[in-house]
């Protein structure tokens, strides 16, 4: 699966010109090969949802929403809350998007955000148990790709974080047998903060954060989530080309340290929110 829907190819002439100008370190848009596009986060632009951000990473624009409510939990995790996350590809954010069911491309989006998330335990999910068995907290995830302009994993990932970590839900508590809701309102119990960075291959040359040109023209691409302390929550591999393990090793590296950055900006985004 790819999160990049199948557009029109781009002709030989454009595709040699991003392959020589990689020859030579440089970019299309002018960016070093390691340069991320400006990324701007917004927050609490949906008054309704319990919290939400806007991420634009250069004319890439995602939006996530976060919706808290009461539910049943899993059966084979009866003391731990829920998580669930959802991507939608608006129709108009590209001609590639169609309405109707979740594309493949938007499946595979929203996994990989989920893992994310999950696999490093950003959510205290214990913590949002309000009886065992019977009721917990549901945490819906919602990201909205708004403009597709390459990259959506790391922007949908970006602003599913920024959203969690801004998000505000009503204190639950056990009254005899009926669940009691207090009018005082508590952040989400976060314990983490995983950023997405992707690396794409291009004729063998590495770069950050694909534009859409380039994602048109890359062999393979590979993205690694870690967490506040470097370690790694996730990997997931796209395209038909491969990666040498020095190449692995070095995307990794790559992601620790553009991780660390990304996940200061987050944070100053939303603090005090």
């Amino acid at each position: 699966m790819s999160t990049t829907p199948q557009q029109p190819p781009i002709g030989k002439i454009e595709q040699k010109g991003i392959v020589d100008l990689l020859a030579k370190g440089l970019r299309i848009d002018e960016r070093k090969l390691t340069d991320y596009r400006d990324l701007k986060i917004e927050i609490g632009l949906v008054q309704k949802a319990n919290g939400s951000a806007m991420v634009n990473l250069g004319k890439t624009k995602v939006m996530t929403g976060i919706k808290i409510e009461l539910g049943k939990p899993f059966p084979d995790t009866p003391n731990q809350g829920v998580l669930a996350v959802n991507a939608e590809f608006v129709p108009f954010a590209s001609p590639a998007f169609e309405p109707g069911p979740p594309s493949e491309g938007a499946i595979e989006l929203a996994r990989v955000v989920d893992r994310g998330i999950r696999e490093s335990k950003a959510i205290g999910l214990e913590a949002l148990c309000v009886e065992p068995k019977k009721q917990v907290v549901i945490v819906f995830v919602d990201v909205y790709v708004l403009d597709h302009d390459g990259n959506l994993i790391d922007a949908a990932a970006i602003s599913a974080l920024a959203a969690l970590l801004t998000s505000k839900m009503s204190r639950y508590e056990m009254d005899g047998e009926e669940v009691r809701t207090s009018d005082e309102l508590v952040p989400l119990p976060i314990h983490n903060e995983p950023v997405a960075v992707t690396t794409a291959k291009i004729d063998g040359n590495m770069i950050l954060d694909p534009c859409l040109e380039e994602e048109l023209v890359m062999s393979s691409r590979l993205t690694v989530t870690t967490g506040r302390d470097g370690s790694i929550c996730a990997m997931q591999k796209g395209g038909l080309g491969t990666f040498t393990d020095q190449e692995i090793r070095q995307a990794v590296k790559t992601a620790i340290e553009k991780g660390k950055e990304i996940r200061e900006t987050i944070r100053g985004a939303t603090a005090g929110r």
